[in-house]
C-alpha cells in the first residue's frame, strides 16, 4: 500500500506540473505599451494632456497671487484720500500690484467726476482683470469635451481595422484576431476619458477660484465707493 501511495503521489505531482506548464501566462502591459498600442490618436491626446497641465499650473499660480489680500490696504487708501494725498494713494496702488489695487487706482484717477462715471470705470477695469485671469480656460473646456471624442474616434477606427483583419483572415480567422484589435481600439477611449475628466475638474476648480476673486473685487469696489461718499474727518 505504501508503494502504491508513493506512485499515486508521484503521478499526481507530475500531472499538476504538466498542467501548470500548459496554463497560459498572462502578459503584463506597461503604460507605455498601452500608449503605443493606441495608435496615432494618442499623440493629440498626449499634447492636450500636457497643455492642460501647463494651463492649470500657470493659471492656479496667477489666481492664487491675485487672491492674496492686504488687510491694511483700504484703510491706508482711506487715510490718503481724506488727507488729500492722491498721489500717495496712487503710489500705494502701484506698489501693491494686485487686481483690486489696479481697480482702486483707476477709481482714484477719476476722483472729481460723477460717481456713476467712477463706478463704470472701475467695473470696466474689473472685467478686464477677470478676463486676464481667465486666459487659457477655454482650452481646458475644449479639452474636457474634445478629448473623449478623440478617444471614441480612435476606438471606432480601431474597431474598423479589427473587423477588416477578421474578414481578411478568411477561414483562418479566430477570436484572437478580433480580441487583439478590440483591446487596442479601447485604449484610446480610456485615454480620452482620462484626459477629459482631468481637464473638466481643472476647469471647474479654476472657475471657482476666479469667482472668489471676482467677489473680492466687487467688495473692494463697494468699499471704495462708500469711501468716496464719506465726509472727510
Amino acid at each position: 500500500m505504501s508503494l502504491f501511495a508513493t506512485v499515486s503521489s508521484a503521478l499526481t505531482d507530475s500531472v499538476a506540473a504538466v498542467a501548470e506548464t500548459t496554463q497560459p501566462v498572462a502578459q503584463e502591459l506597461s503604460v507605455w505599451d498601452l500608449c503605443v498600442e493606441g495608435g496615432f490618436i494618442m499623440i493629440p491626446l498626449l499634447i492636450l494632456s500636457i497643455m492642460c497641465i501647463y494651463i492649470f499650473v500657470e493659471r492656479a499660480m496667477a489666481i492664487n497671487k491675485a487672491s492674496q489680500e492686504d488687510a491694511s490696504f483700504m484703510k491706508r487708501i482711506k487715510d490718503y484720500i481724506h488727507e488729500g494725498e492722491i498721489e500717495s494713494a496712487q503710489n500705494l496702488c502701484k506698489k501693491n500690484g494686485s487686481p483690486y489695487a489696479r481697480l482702486i487706482a483707476k477709481g482714484i484717477s477719476r476722483i472729481g467726476r460723477p460717481m456713476g462715471d467712477v463706478l463704470v470705470t472701475i467695473e470696466n477695469t474689473g472685467n478686464l482683470e477677470i478676463a486676464n485671469l481667465s486666459k487659457g480656460l477655454p482650452w481646458l473646456a475644449t479639452t474636457a469635451a474634445g478629448a473623449p471624442m478623440l478617444g471614441f474616434l480612435g476606438t471606432v477606427m480601431g474597431m474598423v481595422d479589427a473587423f477588416y483583419n477578421l474578414a481578411s483572415a478568411g477561414s483562418s480567422a479566430n477570436i484572437d484576431v478580433l480580441a487583439g484589435g478590440i483591446y487596442e481600439a479601447l485604449v484610446t477611449t480610456v485615454a480620452g476619458l482620462i484626459v477629459g475628466i482631468i481637464a473638466l475638474f481643472a476647469y471647474n476648480y479654476l472657475v471657482a477660484r476666479i469667482n472668489k476673486v471676482m467677489n473680492m473685487l466687487e467688495a473692494k469696489t463697494m468699499e471704495f465707493m462708500d469711501l468716496l461718499n464719506e465726509p472727510a474727518q
